[in-house]
């Protein structure tokens, strides 16, 4: 898939989530379960209910109960995101197991899985920063400020789509070695986060 198909199926995501607009609404992707733009989907989807509840826990006036409630919530929505971000690694780790990196073939400083998640947020960006510039309840000089902001996140959109696509010709073509380093987060690991494991030793 080039980099436009992922899109499609990011914005196809983002749309489908605005129907509600609603950080409790349940996924449900339209793809098989098992194919790559299922997994696309579902990534985005994380994505797109984490963004909003960014949003929310940066209100001043929140319930701390509430506000700890989602701090927990986001980072079980950061490690399904590393998760799902691993899972399309894997997907072009197979894709690409019987190319022949050549002698002068070179690393990439991101995994294709990452590059793809990258892509992810920067339909969110877009999508939201578009809103900006259509509200109605704005003065020019904040809707000029949000369009050269928009205009710069389609460029950076264009060119990063040309970078996974050239990048993905690479692996196919052997000068470039898929090489897949996982994120091994600590946080959400009882055995290694400080205070869950001296508590649970306690």
């Amino acid at each position: 898939m080039k980099a436009k198909d992922c899109i499609d199926v990011f914005n196809n995501c983002i749309n489908d989530y605005h129907k509600t607009d609603n950080i409790d609404t349940p996924l449900t992707s339209p793809y098989p379960i098992g194919e790559f733009q299922d997994l696309l989907y579902k990534k985005n989807w994380i994505d797109t209910v984490q963004w909003h509840l960014e949003d929310i826990i940066r209100d001043p006036n929140i319930d701390p109960i509430n506000g700890i409630a989602l701090k927990r919530r986001i980072d079980k929505s950061n490690q399904d995101r590393t998760d799902l971000v691993e899972r399309i690694d894997d997907y072009y780790i197979e894709l690409f197991s019987s190319s022949d990196p050549s002698e002068k073939a070179t690393l990439n400083t991101e995994s294709p899985g990452w590059v793809i998640d990258r892509l992810s947020i920067l339909c969110l960006k877009i999508y939201h920063m578009q809103e900006q510039v259509e509200r109605k309840d704005i003065d020019t000089n904040h809707k000029n400020k949000c369009q050269h902001k928009l205009s710069i996140l389609l460029e950076q959109q264009n060119d990063l789509s040309l970078a996974f696509d050239q990048l993905l010709d690479d692996y196919k073509n052997g000068s470039k070695i898929i090489k897949v380093y996982r994120q091994m987060k600590m946080y959400n690991d009882d055995s290694l986060n400080p205070i869950l494991y001296k508590k649970q030793n306690s």
